[in-house]
């Protein structure tokens, strides 16, 4: 059974290479554009890993990560976001972000290799 992961990710382009990459690589891959449709797909699917934009209409990433908290939600998370400063690294981190990459920093080749890479360490 493939593993299934939400991306949520406001610039479609990058949702859709990302999307791609994922399936690719066996993985079952949902793309939702905003952080309310994030929320809506988590409430109706059960997925085993959200990659997470930060800046997001609607509602944005790092309220996506506190809810998720607040509703005790255990999926690894992994944050794309042109955001770069330490702030906001540390930010999404203590909100609950597995791993965090800069966009303009990472090909999304790195990211496909990350997801398989946080699976494999959680023995799956």
């Amino acid at each position: 059974m493939a593993r299934k992961i939400l991306v949520a990710e406001d610039e479609r382009p990058i949702a859709n290479v990302l999307s791609l990459k994922l399936k690719k690589s066996g993985f079952d891959v949902k793309a939702v554009f905003d952080g309310e449709q994030a929320l809506a797909s988590l409430e109706e699917e059960d997925f085993d890993m959200m990659l997470l934009d930060l800046v997001m209409p609607k509602v944005d990433g790092f309220e996506v990560l506190k809810r998720l908290k607040e509703k005790g939600k255990k999926l690894p998370v992994i944050v794309l976001s042109n955001l770069g400063q330490e702030e906001d690294i540390k930010r999404a981190r203590e909100a609950g972000a597995r791993e965090y990459f800069v966009k303009s920093n990472t090909p999304l080749t790195e990211v496909a290799l990350k997801v398989k890479k946080v699976f494999e360490e959680e023995g799956s």
